[in-house]
């Protein structure tokens, strides 16, 4: 079924359309929130408040304003800010990359290791910089989508996008860069 029409059958009250949309999204929400907290049950937990709230308020949704992944990141980018103001875990609310993680969970030390020496270079670059490169390698998103949801023109994205991607093309060794590329 259409995405949209998804939609209305839920905010008519068919929830059960719902599910559809949560197995469309769900790992790419889950997947942005864990490379912004670094850590597996943050991430699980935020997901699961990010489709919560997204249920609680499909009504209010308009797909006039804009595409409904880009509601969603807009909740998920929300819920991480709210959580990390909550809790109060670090200084910048942004720089979550400077957190350390004493997550070592066997399915995950692949990745872990490939993160942990590329984020020693993304944490260089500004909050902003690094969630682009988030959306933009990890997430698949155009330059378009990622203008919409982060609120910044396309052409500051693929700027600040380019920029960043030069700035670690000079700094990092290139099997680190590749690892960025490769996960």
């Amino acid at each position: 079924m259409e995405e949209l029409q998804l939609i209305k059958n839920c905010q008519k009250g068919d929830l059960t359309s719902f599910t559809e949309l949560y197995d469309t999204y769900v790992r790419k929400i889950h997947q942005f929130i864990y490379y912004k907290t670094h850590h597996r049950e943050t991430a699980e937990d935020l997901t699961a408040t990010v489709f919560m709230k997204a249920l609680e308020n499909i009504s209010s949704y308009d797909s006039n304003k804009s595409a409904f992944k880009t509601w969603l990141y807009q909740i998920a980018r929300n819920s991480v800010t709210d959580h990390y103001r909550a809790y109060r875990q670090i200084g910048d609310i942004e720089d979550a990359w400077d957190l350390h993680t004493k997550d070592d969970i066997e399915k995950e030390t692949d990745i872990k290791m490939r993160l942990d020496s590329v984020r020693e270079y993304l944490k260089t670059l500004k909050a902003d910089q690094r969630e682009i490169i988030i959306l933009r390698v990890w997430g698949g998103y155009g330059f378009a989508e990622i203008a919409e949801i982060t609120g910044k023109t396309e052409a500051a994205c693929k700027m600040m996008f380019g920029r960043s991607i030069e700035k670690l093309r000079q700094d990092i060794p290139m099997l680190v860069l590749l690892a960025l590329f490769l996960q």
